[in-house]
């Protein structure tokens, strides 16, 4: 019988360094990939994976929040918090997959946006509103795949999408645990009984209608990818053959949807 986890367990395996990153998931599950780079008005933020390449037989972009797996490459990637050129770079791309008719697949996996002084000065919430607002519009089918933590508006900025995908032990929230815990409890310490006030796991979300498709995380990494492989096919075949205007307006009855109870059975 599998251990039933509590949410602040669901926190800490989230947020554990070996989970695989956006990366890996990109190089198991995406043929020919090619990164681009370069949001065309700023420069190039490597915390967002972004490209272009084949999920099976259909061309895609795919973007991703990118975290490392040394200290060295964590200061890179700022611990997977993007800039706001990371965002616009993702809104870029997103638009060209647009123009072409291409797919949009994420991969989530970031703890926030970065809130350093010098993102603020360049546009910091303008960027990620403008990344929300441009998912929410796309006319062409969009999958997030939570593979990690997913918080605040920095996950919300690439999870605008027509289905969401979660591993079992992957997190989305308002903010972290810590975080909500300072401000309602002045207390950061007390997390844990905020991460089960948060309803921020897979099997919540899947409740309240926000999460599609929970994956369980048992077994190895190929087990893992063969799965997310099966679900992203899964979630974006009945996508492919809808009209742009016919996506962005179940887009708006979905977002519409969330918190009522999801109907079992």
């Amino acid at each position: 019988m599998k251990e039933k986890l509590s949410a602040a367990d669901r926190v800490r395996k989230a947020r554990d360094p070996k989970r695989p990153v956006t990366g890996e998931y990109v190089e198991a599950l995406i043929r020919g990939f090619q990164p681009l780079a370069g949001d065309r008005l700023f420069g190039d933020d490597p915390s967002v994976l972004g490209g272009i390449g084949w999920f099976h037989d259909t061309p895609v972009t795919v973007i991703g929040h990118q975290k490392g797996r040394s200290l060295e490459e964590n200061v890179k990637y700022r611990f997977g918090m993007p800039d706001p050129e990371g965002y616009r770079k993702a809104v870029r791309l997103m638009k060209q997959a647009e123009k072409f008719g291409r797919p949009v697949i994420t991969f989530v996996d970031t703890p926030g946006a970065y809130p350093g002084m010098d993102a603020e000065e360049r546009g910091q919430g303008e960027a990620i509103a403008r990344s929300i607002l441009t998912m929410s519009r796309l006319r062409v089918p969009s999958v997030a795949v939570f593979i990690g933590e997913g918080g605040s508006g920095g996950a919300l900025a690439l999870g605008a999408a027509d289905r969401v995908i979660m591993l079992e032990n992957s997190i989305y929230s308002i903010l972290s645990p810590e975080g909500f815990a300072s401000i309602l409890w002045k207390d950061a310490g007390r997390w844990e009984e905020a991460a089960e006030v948060m309803k921020l796991t897979a099997g919540d979300l899947e409740e309240l209608g926000i999460c599609d498709l929970v994956i369980p995380e048992d077994g190895d990494r190929g087990q893992l990818f063969d799965r997310v492989d099966r679900g992203i096919r899964r979630e974006l075949r009945p996508l492919i053959g809808m009209s742009g205007e016919a996506l962005v307006k179940e887009r708006y009855r979905r977002f519409r949807r969330f918190g009522g109870k999801r109907q079992k059975g």
